[in-house]
């Protein structure tokens, strides 16, 4: 059987997440996953388990202490594996703006004064600000620009930004607003012909296939975790030959133990143990829709990521083609997703009421969704939209259903 005859069981997915039966949360269709997404029960039952049985400092000789250890141990292997990176390739901080701030100030010892980063318009500010920042170190701040009739980012802009002085490029692997996805892995084998250390932002990327960060060939690559199923906490992967070189950023006598010397403060120890819970529902969703148990866990992600991306497709789609038929719509990028060329986030604005006025509207016909220009300024900017006003975002992920993208045209349909 290809996979392409295994769909997904939506039925199955919704009976994980018990916010689809939740007396609050039942009632709504939810759209606002890009900010949020919601949790398995697996990682509740994580979390409560922490916290009831082994909620002491960890690493002790004492089973309680030792079973929280060995768990926040198996937590970072896990998602190691899902990435296809090492255990000390991986860390688990607070939040993706964090891990980028502390990456930032880490990489101030490959540059000298002049020398050049280049960041985009299309990102999130977490994957800006921080390098803009080294400005202050006499950085020169490149900005590689997305094409205003495409919304893509052209590789052959960076090839005409790209020089000697060039050390950093941060980018996005996926716009949160526009939606497209970017060939991280051409933009790597492009910077790194120039020695140019790349950084990926996976945040809007992640939420729909946990990537192989080897394959990418990225220097060092993050993603919000509370997009992905689990608590609020990032990730931050970085190759190893680097991360090692890397100046300590936390306490002196973790002074060359790797990857911690960039994580001051470490994760939340419940929230980390809870993150076994997102693999185990990965693992469950392979169970039910595949016999093969011989595989790596890395294997079985991009055999669940395929069934992911066929749904999401699939439900997605027709939204798209809704908005792109809609005179009085604007969709922001492109109108269809085909091939993974697209992440099923999707902005809109109208040129007849504002973007909160449609939220409001949406969220009257229990659509959960808002407007904002959700830390996207610079690509608002861009294309010339009120940056307080923003846009309508209707982000989805595999758990949303054909129901939910009825009951949101349907809504839409209200909208004149």
């Amino acid at each position: 059987m290809t996979l392409e005859n295994i769909k997904l069981d939506i039925d199955y997915v919704r009976s994980q997440f018990p916010a689809f039966k939740d007396p609050l949360s039942k009632e709504w269709s939810f759209f606002e996953n890009a900010g949020g997404s919601y949790v398995p029960q697996n990682v509740i039952d994580k979390l409560s388990e922490f916290m009831t049985s082994t909620k002491v400092q960890p690493y002790a000789e004492y089973p309680m202490s030792k079973i929280a250890g060995e768990n926040m141990d198996k937590a970072t292997e896990l998602f190691a594996q899902m990435i296809n990176a090492k255990k000390n390739e991986i860390l688990i901080g607070g939040s993706t703006s964090i891990n980028l701030y502390v990456l930032s100030n880490a990489l101030r010892k490959y540059l000298n004064s002049g020398d050049e980063i280049i960041v985009t318009n299309q990102d999130h500010e977490a994957n800006i600000s921080p390098w803009r920042r080294l400005k202050e170190i006499d950085a020169k701040i490149i900005e590689w620009k997305f094409d205003l009739n495409s919304h893509e980012l052209k590789i052959s802009d960076l090839e005409n930004l790209i020089t000697k002085r060039t050390k950093i490029l941060a980018v996005t692997h996926c716009s949160n607003i526009i939606g497209s996805i970017n060939n991280l892995k051409k933009i790597s084998e492009l910077a790194h012909k120039n020695n140019i250390i790349v950084i990926g932002d996976g945040v809007s990327y992640a939420p729909h296939g946990f990537p192989d960060v080897k394959k990418l060939d990225v220097d060092f690559y993050t993603f919000s975790l509370y997009k992905t199923y689990g608590p609020h906490l990032a990730l931050l992967y970085g190759k190893e030959e680097i991360l090692k070189d890397l100046p300590n950023q936390n306490h002196e006598f973790l002074e060359n133990n790797y990857p911690y010397t960039i994580n001051p403060g470490g994760p939340n120890h419940e929230e980390l143990v809870s993150l076994i819970g997102i693999h185990e529902y990965f693992e469950n969703l392979y169970k039910h829709h595949f016999h093969n148990t011989n595989l790596s866990i890395r294997e079985k992600m991009e055999k669940i990521n395929e069934i992911i991306s066929l749904h999401e497709e699939e439900v997605a789609n027709p939204i798209l083609e809704y908005l792109s038929n809609r005179d009085d719509l604007k969709l922001i990028g492109k109108n269809k997703i085909f091939d993974k060329n697209r992440a099923p986030t999707i902005s809109f604005i109208s040129n007849k009421l504002t973007s909160k006025k449609i939220s409001e509207i949406l969220v009257k016909n229990k659509i959960a969704t808002r407007n904002d220009n959700f830390y996207a300024w610079r690509c608002l900017d861009a294309l010339k939209i009120d940056t307080s006003d923003g846009v309508v975002r209707l982000s989805l992920t595999h758990y949303n259903s054909k129901d939910d993208v009825d009951k949101l045209l349907f809504a839409l349909n209200k909208i004149n």
